[in-house]
């Protein structure tokens, strides 16, 4: 691809590395500048912005009145709900937050999750102690895997090492587990903004997995299967 028709590809790509980047952000725990984000409704304004720019666009209706919905006066009401549903310091959280718990062992999830990031040449930091199957982990990966593919595409170089890393990654990991936490969520009866939250992510995990399947065929669900060449 050359000239103007690569240029839509890549401004795409590049969405999809943001959307990626404040889903991380917005999965933290809800607190000063996040908290007000969330409140002033620019967390829900810089979601709208990044899904208007994805093509196809999302398919169905996106509440994004849930993702500035903090609940109460909003003094530590979220905060409490985040601790309740997500409990990040425990392995025997509702809904956790670690896809290892959803799709164990755990040790053998974090060391499939490890070999995708070192094919990259990525080095998770551990930030606050999280592992590298933590969401926050996972969806970083994932904006950098798209944040490539935004560069080379506007190079006019090949990005299908991206891609294909990103259908695998998205099929094998967050993909398979967050439908589940998803369900479990549910059950907990969450406030919207997490219910709005959850949803909205895997139903973009789906899309960007369907469109990568379209171009580059079915990825294996099995996650011992090694990672892209």
């Amino acid at each position: 691809m050359t000239g103007e028709l690569q240029l839509p590809f890549a401004r795409v790509a590049a969405a999809r590395s943001a959307l990626y980047a404040l889903f991380s952000e917005a999965f933290g725990y809800p607190r000063g500048e996040l908290l007000e984000a969330i409140r002033a409704g620019v967390l829900a304004a810089r979601f709208e912005e990044w899904l208007g720019k994805l093509e196809p666009p999302l398919p169905g209706p996106i509440d994004l009145h849930a993702l500035a919905e903090v609940g109460g006066d909003g003094e530590g009401t979220l905060a409490t709900e985040y601790t309740r549903l997500f409990d990040a310091g425990t392995s025997a959280s509702p809904c956790s937050l670690y896809g290892g718990l959803h799709v164990g062992p755990q040790m053998t999830t974090m060391e499939e999750v490890l070999r995708f990031y070192q094919h990259f040449g990525l080095t998770p930091t551990g930030k606050g102690g999280d592992t590298p199957d933590h969401l926050s982990a996972e969806l970083e990966f994932l904006h950098v895997l798209a944040y490539g593919e935004a560069e080379l595409i506007d190079q006019g170089e090949d990005p299908s090492s991206y891609q294909l890393g990103r259908r695998d990654f998205i099929a094998r990991h967050p993909g398979r587990w967050i439908p589940m936490m998803r369900g479990k969520l549910e059950a907990r009866r969450p406030m919207a903004f997490y219910a709005g939250l959850v949803d909205l992510l895997e139903r973009c995990l789906a899309a960007d997995l369907e469109q990568l399947e379209t171009v580059h065929g079915p990825a294996s669900r099995s996650p011992r299967k090694g990672v892209p060449s």
